[in-house]
């Protein structure tokens, strides 16, 4: 299987790069990690360009193009600064629920909006104290042939201070047995009564994320605002999951070539006992295997985002893809930080915070343990 790329995306690749040179401040994003807060005026820039809805639909003004140009973009944003780029490219984070399974109206309404960097949304899919086990979901929407009525709490939802829209995970069907039939997909904008922001968390990387707790207290919504199915919510969430676990690996991926580029720089640069640190076998051999264990990675990524783009998709492809690509990430960016030695733990010099965001990428959607029972799962099969 060929994976050179071709013209288009070539040059897709090459305007997100220069676009990352031309907006990503080095500076300005220090000081906006510490506040943890996102330029709106670049996310507005990067839409208006047409990178973040690069694989929505022509219909409501995307880029009409795959999963695999999306990675593309993604990398290349995260390869320029970690923290930035993941912002950017999840700045519509859970839209794609709309994109693949909302009703027209849904669409045409919200989807432009977001492609053109004027609105952002994101998901509120996990609960206190459940983690990643969706089996079970105490969040409810009840209607009585009205509107949707909302109560409950989730947590860890990305931006949730920020955004616009909520993709929100609810039991809809109380008595549904087992539960994961009763669950659906509402989305809620914000702003509306009941909506309250609990908590602000203080991240240790992507910090231009920050991750909320999110309470409703009957919160009214149009029962036109249903994703999907009734009952489909729960099949919906982790069709999303498998393609969001792609979107990170590409993540990742930016992550572990940005940190090695400026640790490669470096040793080129730096001279020690006479000779440049590129000079010496042991440095020789460290960026030889990080080399390697990136392009392992990339392979593996892009082959999981050709497959979701030719509907050839499995979820243990996306999981091997993520899990791999962020242990690459933070094998890379580890020894990245000891080839600068005391200069690779200060922020300036950057390379810290993409280990810190290496973290990230290796448990959001899912650490390692959840990815390898994923894998397992596929690779075992059902035992008689």
């Amino acid at each position: 299987m060929d994976f050179n790329l071709n013209k288009s995306q070539k040059e897709i690749q090459k305007a997100a790069w220069e676009f990352a040179r031309g907006e990503f401040d080095k500076e300005v994003i220090i000081e906006l990690s510490k506040e943890q807060k996102i330029p709106d005026n670049i996310v507005k820039k990067s839409g208006e360009l047409g990178f973040i809805g690069i694989h929505y639909s022509e219909d409501v003004d995307g880029g009409g193009m795959g999963l695999f140009e999306h990675v593309l973009v993604c990398e290349t944003f995260c390869k320029k600064d970690s923290t930035l780029g993941a912002a950017l490219m999840f700045s519509g984070y859970a839209a794609e629920c709309i994109l693949r399974n909302g009703g027209q109206s849904l669409k045409e309404k919200f989807l432009p909006q977001i492609v053109d960097g004027q609105l952002t949304c994101t998901g509120a899919f996990l609960e206190p104290k459940q983690g990643y086990d969706l089996t079970k979901v105490s969040t409810t929407a009840d209607t009585d042939g009205g509107d949707w009525v909302i109560n409950g709490k989730k947590t860890l939802v990305p931006c949730g201070n920020t955004a616009g829209l909520y993709v929100v995970l609810c039991q809809t069907e109380a008595k549904a047995d087992p539960a994961t039939n009763g669950m659906s997909l509402i989305l809620v904008e914000a702003g509306h009564d009941g909506i309250f922001v609990d908590k602000i968390s203080q991240n240790l990387g992507s910090r231009m994320m920050p991750f909320t707790d999110i309470t409703f207290e009957n919160v009214s919504v149009a029962r036109s605002n249903l994703i999907g199915e009734p009952g489909s919510g729960y099949g919906l969430t982790q069709n999303f999951f498998m393609e969001n676990r792609i979107q990170i690996a590409g993540q990742a991926l930016g992550t572990a070539q940005g940190a090695f580029d400026r640790a490669l720089d470096y040793v080129k640069q730096r001279e020690q006992f006479g000779k440049k640190l590129a000079q010496f076998q042991i440095t020789r051999h460290k960026l030889a295997d990080m080399a390697s264990k990136i392009e392992a990675a990339r392979y593996m990524t892009y082959y999981a985002a050709w497959c979701f783009d030719n509907k050839k998709i499995e979820p243990h492809q996306a999981s091997m893809a993520k899990m791999t690509a962020a242990r690459t990430a933070m094998e890379v960016t580890d020894e990245a930080i000891q080839l600068l030695g005391g200069y690779g733990y200060m922020t300036e010099y950057e390379v810290e915070h993409f280990f810190r965001d290496a973290k990230q990428a290796e448990i959001f959607q899912g650490p390692p343990t959840i990815q390898k029972d994923i894998i397992a799962d596929s690779i075992i099969g059902k035992l008689k």
